[in-house]
Formats: C-alpha cells, structure tokens, sequence
C-alpha cells in the first residue's frame, strides 16, 4: 500500500539523515551503544505490514482501540525484530496514527490535514487511553510535567505543522539541491523548540536546555545556509554525545513531517 510505503520511506530518511545531534545515521550511532542505523532500517521494514493494517483500519472508519491494537502488535514485531531494542515505539504511535488518518482520508475524501482528523477522530480517546507507566515519555512526564506524544497527537501534531513543515522549507531555500540539509535544518528546529521527553529522561532540564541552546545558536548563525554549516552540526553532534544526550522525540517528529509531507504535498 503506498500509505504504508511511504512511512516506512519516512523512517530510513530519517535515520539517513546526518549530522542530527546524538542521533544514529549512517556514520555512527550517535549517543546509542544498541543499535545503529542497519538496525533502524531493519526495524521500519518489520513495520511496513502493521503500517499498512493501520492505513486500512483508518480507510474503514475504526477506533481508537482497533488502532491501539494494531499498535501492540507492531511494538512486539519490533522488540523480536530487534531482540529487545525499543528502536520506534514513539513512531509507531505518532506515526501510526498520522497514517491512519492517511487512510480515513483516502476513503472518505475531503482535504483536511492529518493532524487535524487525529484530533478530531482520535484526540479523546488518546488523552483518555492507556498509559505506560515504564516509558520515558511517562516518567518525564510525572517529574517535569512535560505534555509528550499523547498531547502532540491529540492537539493535530503542532510540531510537525507549526515547526518541522516549515523548517523542512526554509532548509530548501537556504541550500537549494540538497534535501539532507534541509532534513537537518527541520531537526535543529525542532530539538530548539520542542519539550523532547528523550532529552529531558537522558538529562533532565538541564540536558534539555543545553540542547536547546545549541540548536538555537545553529539556527543563529544561519543554519544550514551558513558557510561550513556540516562542521558546526558535526561538533553539536559530538557534544550530544558527550552528555549522553539524544533527541529521539525530534527524530519521530522529524519522520512524521516526512510523511505528511509525502501525503498532503506528494513529496
């Protein structure tokens, strides 16, 4: 199904893209000793069927709980798959809902945006739901009372329309050609804008704000449009590092414009 193929594609873009600060790319494994990027790959094409079982339950007008279901299922394909590494839990979430909301729209039409018929379809039932009390997500929450993925998706995704979309544009004007660049413009954006639950479990407010800072001072001084912008997100790269410090909510958010982008612009 091209809904499901396309978020699967929105995930190796992702985690091909390089320099994103502490993550995994192709050139090493960012602040993660347990997986790297043949892992990631490896684990966004074990998702592809339960992708597409979404996209089809969407198309059929399910629930909340039909999702959820389908969810379980893609987090245990994953945790086989990758012998216990939670590579996409936050993906399957974020982005499993947009690509439902792909297949709501693909069979009863309209032109609302994604993000939009999560909240509207989805967005009660997703605060009301289920929480896992073990994910960082959950502790982040009870210690800084940080919204997290549930809030993100049942406000429509404000990340990816409000920061990612428009960084992923302004990352293509400033250097016309090259779509890895305009990839890690959209993550600095994002990891200098939003209340990454990753970051703030890795190093609490402190690890945040430092990351903050330096993704703020990248876009200062011109982003990507910035002579010798790859050293200045190479050496942010080394300093996530060498705190430990990886912003895995910026990645998903990241692969979920990616897709919304795929889907409600066909590119």
């Amino acid at each position: 199904m091209e809904i499901a193929a396309c978020a699967v594609r929105a995930l190796h873009l992702e985690v091909d893209t390089y320099p994103k600060p502490g993550l995994v790319s192709p050139v090493d494994a960012g602040a993660h000793a347990d997986m790297d990027a043949a892992l990631l790959r490896h684990s966004a094409n074990v998702l592809g069927p339960y992708f597409a079982d979404l996209a089809a339950a969407g198309a059929a007008g399910a629930k909340m709980n039909r999702l959820r279901i389908i969810g379980i299922e893609a987090e245990r394909a994953m945790l086989h798959a990758t012998g216990g590494v939670n590579t996409h839990r936050g993906a399957i979430f974020g982005l499993g809902l947009l690509v439902a909301a792909a297949g709501f729209r693909s069979s009863y039409g309209g032109t609302a945006e994604l993000g939009r018929i999560v909240a509207d379809r989805w967005g009660d039932a997703i605060l009301s739901g289920p929480v896992s009390l073990r994910s960082h997500g959950a502790e982040a929450r009870r210690r800084y009372g940080a919204g997290g993925a549930r809030m993100e998706a049942a406000s429509g995704f404000p990340s990816v329309y409000d920061v990612a979309l428009p960084a992923l544009a302004e990352g293509e004007l400033l250097a016309p050609g090259e779509p890895e660049a305009a990839r890690v413009h959209a993550c600095f954006a994002l990891i200098a804008t939003i209340m990454d639950t990753n970051l703030l479990h890795r190093g609490g407010s402190a690890g945040l704000a430092f990351a903050r800072g330096e993704a703020e001072t990248f876009l200062a001084g011109g982003g990507v449009g910035a002579p010798q912008w790859q050293q200045k997100a190479v050496a942010a790269h080394v300093a996530f590092i060498a705190r430990n410090l990886s912003p895995g909510g910026a990645a998903d958010i990241l692969a979920m414009a990616l897709f919304v982008r795929a889907i409600e612009y066909r590119r």
